[in-house]
């Protein structure tokens, strides 16, 4: 017991050392990814012209909405307070389009992830897009794997300074460029160009372009994988939209395994395929190592599929050893037990597809039946009302009027729910003018009037009484209305 009690306190003596020497930092393993070709790196190319494209230009797209509007294609003008989608121009008081958007881009991405795994992380996360612009300028610069890690190890040199310089001064250039493009979505892209590099912009604006620009070279070009890694929270739950049924990156590890090293010649009896070559591990952008199973790092961008499938071909070995495959025909190819048949149809993308089509639907219908004008009416309290000298009681509002379409309207306003009530329009001194029959709202502006209800002194009902303000268009039909209310003395 003596001799047992001696060796646990041994133990604890030594774990307790162990845990006061390791150190709460590590510090970052740096990752060189190395250069492939193959489908998966097409297909990654190929999004992310599309996408940098997209990006880029769209904010020089021209959309003719005829005079006193902007010709700006896709236009979030925070000072007019619109956005402006072609022909669309959404409002602030319909904000409710942008909700439903962002639920419609939530569900399409579980959805996805179901069916597909971290397919948007892989292809088209902003993350992945520009961190692969961005190590595609360090490979033209600097070399590939073998050559960045050789030079980093080099003491510095003018040829390393030169590189290094060359390699960041490019990066700033894309990452300035980012920004401005992201700013050219909020104001006229041509003119503030000008405005930029004349001095003549303001603050605000190169403030987020500068802002935009250091986000951007320092996710892009020096986080790099520490992002999804540690900053990304859509690692962290993505796992609860998987299944396994849910296509992803595998290693057939019942037929990759034992590994080893093979030359030529050699027989493949009582081995697996995989000759350990390590290629799979040069090319991931996160520099993991896909046999070890799913792993959090992973992104499944399939580039460790085009590594596996250059060397299967070279030990001229069946290709697939690394595929885009579901966890149960994983199994079944390892048992030799069961269907093979992919199931894409199953609970959870039932529900992720009704859902998606029921806010796809809501947003269809509500942009269907959205009002081409709209009314705002607010009663002046200062004071709740007035008695005119033979009696009658006034009460003052401010009204609003929307017109959403491309060209001026007049509209006819007009107030239910309260028999014999005359309105006016108030001039600047105060006074009443002419009846309110026919008020002009400009084009895709918004008119502010305020009217003067009265009611002659036999027919003012006590207290507050609810009443409502209706605009018609000029056929007569109605296009808008408003609640409030009309106040009197209380008998």
């Amino acid at each position: 017991m003596a001799s047992m009690d001696k060796n646990l306190k041994e133990r604890s003596s030594s774990a307790n050392m162990s845990l006061s020497d390791s150190p709460l930092y590590a510090d970052r393993t740096k990752v060189y990814p190395r250069a492939i070709t193959g489908r998966w790196r097409r297909v990654k190319w190929a999004v992310l012209v599309l996408l940098l494209g997209i990006y880029y230009l769209v904010p020089w797209l021209r959309w003719d909405r005829g005079p006193g509007a902007p010709n700006q294609a896709i236009l979030l003008d925070l000072d007019g307070r619109r956005g402006w989608i072609f022909d669309i121009v959404i409002w602030p008081q319909e904000v409710y389009f942008i909700t439903g958007f962002l639920i419609l881009g939530a569900v399409g991405l579980f959805l996805a992830t179901s069916l597909f795994g971290r397919v948007w992380c892989g292809f088209s996360c902003p993350q992945t897009v520009w961190t692969d612009l961005f190590m595609m300028v360090e490979r033209l610069i600097e070399g590939d794997r073998n050559e960045r890690m050789r030079r980093d190890r080099e003491p510095m040199s003018v040829n390393k300074a030169a590189r290094k310089g060359a390699k960041h001064l490019v990066w700033l250039m894309i990452a300035a460029a980012t920004g401005g493009a992201w700013v050219f979505y909020y104001v006229d892209a041509p003119s503030t160009l000008v405005k930029i590099f004349r001095g003549e912009a303001s603050k605000e604006i190169y403030f987020f372009i500068g802002l935009l620009t250091a986000t951007t070279y320092t996710l892009a070009g020096w986080a790099r994988e520490q992002v999804c890694t540690y900053m990304c929270p859509w690692p962290r739950f993505q796992a609860a939209m998987l299944d396994e049924q849910s296509l992803i990156v595998t290693y057939q590890k019942w037929r990759g395994e034992p590994r080893g090293k093979h030359k030529a010649g050699d027989t493949w009896e009582g081995r697996g395929d995989c000759i350990d070559c390590g290629l799979c591990v040069a090319v991931c952008p996160t520099g993991i190592d896909i046999r070890d199973g799913q792993q959090l790092e992973c992104i499944g961008c399939g580039l460790c599929i085009d590594a596996c499938t250059q060397t299967m071909s070279k030990v001229d070995r069946p290709l697939g050893l690394i595929r885009w495959d579901t966890l149960a025909r994983q199994q079944v190819r390892a048992t030799g037990k069961g269907s093979l048949k992919w199931r894409a149809i199953r609970p959870r993308t039932v529900l992720y597809g009704a859902l998606l089509a029921i806010v796809a639907s809501v947003i269809l219908v509500v942009f269907a039946l959205r009002n081409d004008s709209d009314l705002s009416v607010q009663r002046d309290r200062s004071p709740n009302f007035v008695r005119l000298s033979s009696g009658a009681i006034r009460n003052s509002y401010t009204v609003k009027i929307s017109n959403k379409t491309q060209a001026p309207r007049q509209f006819q306003l007009a107030v239910e729910q309260l028999p014999g009530a005359t309105l006016a329009i108030a001039n600047a001194e105060g006074d009443s003018t002419t009846a309110a029959q026919h008020l002009t709202a400009e084009a895709n502006s918004v008119s502010t009037v305020r009217v003067l209800l009265t009611v002659p002194a036999g027919s003012v009902p006590p207290g507050s009484t609810p009443i409502e303000f209706v605009i018609r268009d000029e056929q007569g039909h109605e296009r808008a209305s408003h609640g409030a209310v009309f106040v009197g003395p209380t008998r």
